[in-house]
């Protein structure tokens, strides 16, 4: 598949179409930093698409991490840094579309702390496209929520919210404004803490997960 971003994939066996769960990473990991869910969602049936973000930052020892734009703790993201990161990110899923037999009725945007941010971004700006967003240790930026339009597609759209009540990197404050940001655009929001979870999917977090994409992600009609 050609295109700007690497990526790592789990493809179920069969000829689909299949459920699909596009995975997104957080600040200083990589492709494979989530793949090893991929087994457990959808029961291992779904086709899981794990992109890598394009910039690189020193991790230690000659090791690389990734993100979607640079990240300045306390700053709100560059607007242009951010709305490059997405682009990148619609133009892998129009090639990832072509190229794997998608469900479009089950395509789900979920991701980790910075990865989350571009799953808000990709779901709620052409939300038809999507039958939910999960956004996990995250937060909704305010630059986010200052350009994206209010569609009529936003209403009853599955948002899963999870956040650990002891998470140092974005205090769980972060999940709580996120929640009210949303509220205005109708989307049919779960939003759970997990107490004493810090920056990290713990057990009962990806079971409240797996839940959730087997009760509220299934497209009608």
């Amino acid at each position: 598949m050609n295109g700007k971003l690497l990526y790592a994939a789990h493809v179920p066996a069969g000829d689909g179409p299949f459920p699909t769960v596009l995975l997104l990473h957080g600040w200083g990991a990589n492709a494979h930093d989530l793949l090893g869910f991929a087994p457990h969602l959808f029961g291992g049936k779904a086709l899981v698409l794990c992109p890598q973000g394009s910039v690189e930052l020193p991790i230690g020892y000659g090791v690389k991490g990734y993100g979607w734009f640079p990240l300045v703790p306390g700053q709100e993201p560059d607007r242009d840094a951010f709305k490059r990161g997405a682009d990148a990110l619609r133009e892998f899923l129009d090639l990832a579309r072509e190229r794997y037999p998608i469900d479009p009725d089950r395509l789900v945007a979920m991701g980790f702390s910075q990865g989350g941010t571009m799953a808000y971004d990709l779901a709620l700006r052409d939300p038809g496209r999507f039958s939910g967003l999960a956004a996990l240790s995250s937060w909704f930026p305010e630059l986010l929520a200052e350009t994206l339009p209010k569609v009529p597609e936003h209403e009853g759209l599955p948002v899963l919210v999870v956040h650990g009540t002891s998470d140092n990197m974005l205090p769980v404050e972060k999940a709580r404004e996120s929640r009210e940001t949303l509220r205005p655009y109708g989307v049919a929001m779960t939003y759970r803490e997990i107490e004493g979870m810090g920056h990290e999917i713990r057990e009962e977090a990806l079971r409240l997960i797996l839940k959730w994409l087997e009760e509220k992600t299934q497209k009608k009609g």
